[in-house]
């Protein structure tokens, strides 16, 4: 008789390692509105995003509160991706630990909203943006401190 502990840490340990062999471009899924994901990396703290379309700047943050991730945007009242884009360079991002969501890092206790606005911004000086506009739903706009 095998032993399934083995057996799982052995299957685990093959995944990983295929999984860290696999070329980006073939684990690289399409983000909403058509781009690819990327990711903008500060300290300890990873983000997810993406962008989609061209012309001035549109940060898009999804409703969801502390879970607002990109993967919202499309269910929110309107699609703002694909109604911006053909005009705008939209560019929105998963919020730091949002429960499905790919960006990570610690939040400052003291501070945790501001920490999703030093992502927004970071994100933006990144890109090297200085202006633009957001468009949040729910509670996104208010929250980000960014209008």
């Amino acid at each position: 008789m095998v032993d399934q502990v083995r057996r799982k840490i052995l299957t685990s340990g093959i995944a990983a390692t295929a999984l860290a062999a696999a070329p980006a471009q073939v684990l690289a899924q399409p983000a909403p509105g058509g781009g690819q994901y990327k990711f903008y990396e500060k300290g300890r703290v990873k983000i997810r995003y993406a962008e989609a379309g061209s012309g001035f700047p549109l940060l898009l943050i999804a409703g969801g509160g502390m879970n607002s991730r990109m993967a919202g945007l499309p269910t929110s009242p309107f699609n703002p991706i694909d109604e911006f884009k053909g005009e705008y360079r939209c560019i929105y991002a998963d919020l730091r630990n949002a429960i499905g969501g790919e960006s990570t890092g610690p939040l400052e206790v003291d501070r945790p909203w501001d920490s999703y606005t030093d992502d927004h911004l970071g994100l933006m000086d990144h890109l090297g943006i200085d202006k633009f506009m957001v468009l949040g739903f729910c509670i996104a706009g208010p929250s980000s401190g960014i209008c």
